[in-house]
């Protein structure tokens, strides 16, 4: 078990993470700091934990958001995968039906040479 130590609002924190995750705990520790640091830029000078609290509840939301634009994503590539299913078994039985017309036509034309052949030796 590893220990980073980040900063956030201007406290220093220890963190306990996983072996090789420092960079990634370092990461969200940086990017929280920031939120909290656009927040007080924004809002003045307003207490420490309120602060946190109203961070914690933006990147809630922006993960929600995010969370239903993933699923709105999965939606449509499923919607885009039945098409592309649909345009695929389409394709067969045009192709299936294609290939018995050329089957049929060629079959007439075999009777057609039959018969001219036939006419021809008669």
């Amino acid at each position: 078990m590893s220990q980073v130590t980040v900063t956030i609002a201007g406290r220093t924190y220890r963190i306990a993470c996983a072996e090789g995750e420092e960079r990634h705990l370092e990461g969200l520790a940086a990017s929280y700091n920031a939120q909290v640091e656009e927040m007080r830029a924004t809002f003045g000078q307003v207490d420490d934990l309120r602060l946190h609290v109203m961070a914690a509840i933006s990147q809630a939301d922006e993960l929600q958001e995010t969370r239903k634009r993933i699923t709105a994503l999965a939606e449509e590539v499923s919607m885009l995968n039945s098409v592309h299913i649909y345009r695929d078994e389409r394709l067969e039985q045009l192709e299936a039906k294609l290939s018995e017309g050329i089957q049929r036509a060629a079959e007439r034309i075999e009777e057609l040479a039959r018969s001219l052949n036939g006419a021809g030796q008669g």
